[in-house]
């Protein structure tokens, strides 16, 4: 993994926050020569979280099993099969088949972003200039300039990805971003929330 994609994963579990979170997908993509999937209930999909922290890895990947399984699919974190550190696409392979996949859902971090807003400590509701006993001395002191109020968000960037491993084709994948990203838990539940709405929306089911 690059020094980039190592500073990523570190950062990603920096700003897991307790602050509201909100989730975007900036761009979608859809495979236009895969099938349109059937019916996935009963069918084991593999939760994958590609980060380099195997605590924050079980985490999140446990949070992801259990949106899948209750969206009636039988989900399976990817920890459950695989050693860490496996790069062996062949020995991933017969892993998953041994489970019977019949899809991957991959989630990766790949950005963190800082977005600083600044507010103005004083309003404008128009000024009374006539007088000055009255007029501008009670207007003047009653809206002088403050502090200004600086707020810096933190956007998580991440890739969602959509294995049909039964066509062995990436059917969809998506670039989301998440402000002030919560806790794993409810992270991955909007974020997988987001990501159900965004295939939908493509007919990808």
């Amino acid at each position: 993994m690059s020094q980039i994609m190592k500073g990523t994963a570190a950062v990603f579990a920096a700003v897991i926050l307790t602050a509201c979170a909100t989730t975007r997908f900036a761009s979608t993509w859809k495979e236009p020569s895969a099938a349109r999937l059937g019916k996935m209930k009963g069918k084991t999909v593999v939760a994958c979280v590609a980060v380099q922290d195997e605590y924050l890895r079980h985490e999140a990947e446990d949070a992801l099993t259990a949106e899948l399984n209750k969206r009636g699919v039988k989900g399976v974190p990817s920890y459950s099969l695989l050693p860490p550190g496996v790069k062996d696409e062949a020995l991933a392979k017969a892993a998953f088949e041994k489970v019977d996949a019949a899809a991957a859902v991959v989630m990766r971090p790949v950005a963190t972003q800082a977005k600083t807003s600044v507010y103005a400590g004083a309003y404008y509701a128009g000024p009374s200039y006539g007088g000055f006993w009255g007029g501008y001395w009670g207007y003047g002191w009653a809206s002088p300039y403050g502090a200004m109020a600086v707020q810096t968000d933190t956007i998580l960037v991440v890739e969602t990805l959509f294995y049909s491993l039964e066509q062995n084709k990436l059917v969809w994948t998506g670039l989301s971003k998440t402000t002030n990203p919560s806790k794993v838990g409810p992270f991955i539940r909007e974020l997988v929330a987001s990501a159900v709405w965004e295939m939908n929306k493509a007919k990808v089911f």
